[in-house]
């Protein structure tokens, strides 16, 4: 029996980046489905929970995920460009907001086509493992979504023409996360309950398989 999850996901955390790949070896190894469910990054939806609050808390988020990242063995390096135009001596957060806005609808797009998991995996990897320079530019995210089993052009068309809607879409993302009882990046839902951040991720494994998960 295949089980069903929700994944909520943000292009710009760090966390939600270091869970991708071992939430894509789970559904690979195992009868499992995950949604993936863009939501805004905080920055965007909410800035004032980081940057009004304890000036301590982005400098320890920096810290800690390179730290993550570097005892599970994953590259990480802060994104060129940010997918978030922010000045971060200010922590002033820039009006225009291309980046984060491009990459969102691409990503729900991607989910609208059962590829959304995939589709991230990819871009994520692009844009935080530390490789690239300019992961918005050339053909990086058409190569991401070639790996993902994705045309990035009619991504793009869809994410221009339908910008609205999948807009409305993410929002209704955010919605369920928090009926789900969080509000942050990574969290899986599975059977309403939540499991938040790349550390809950072997919790929601031994959590799925008491409710049946069995390997392909």
């Amino acid at each position: 029996m295949t089980l069903h999850a929700d994944l909520f996901f943000s292009f710009r955390s760090p966390y939600s980046y270091l869970s991708m790949g071992r939430y894509k070896a789970m559904v690979e190894e195992y009868d499992l489905d995950i949604t993936l469910r863009t939501v805004w990054p905080i920055a965007i939806r909410d800035p004032d929970i980081l940057f009004k609050g304890n000036p301590a808390a982005p400098r320890y988020i920096v810290m800690d995920s390179m730290r993550a990242a570097q005892f599970h063995g994953i590259p990480m390096a802060w994104p060129r460009p940010d997918p978030v135009v922010q000045n971060l001596m200010t922590r002033e957060i820039a009006e225009d907001q291309p980046h984060i806005y491009r990459i969102g609808r691409l990503g729900q797009a991607a989910t609208r086509r059962g590829k959304g998991l995939l589709f991230a995996y990819e871009a994520s990897k692009l844009i935080w493992d530390g490789s690239v320079d300019g992961w918005n530019e050339g053909d990086h995210l058409a190569g991401a979504a070639d790996r993902a089993g994705l045309h990035l052009a009619e991504l793009e068309a869809e994410a221009a023409s339908d910008a609205a809607a999948l807009d409305a879409e993410i929002a209704a993302n955010q919605d369920a996360l928090e009926k789900a009882g969080h509000w942050g990046v990574p969290t899986l839902v599975f059977e309403g309950e939540p499991f938040f951040g790349q550390d809950r991720i072997e919790m929601a494994q031994w959590r799925m398989e008491q409710k049946g998960l069995a390997k392909r």
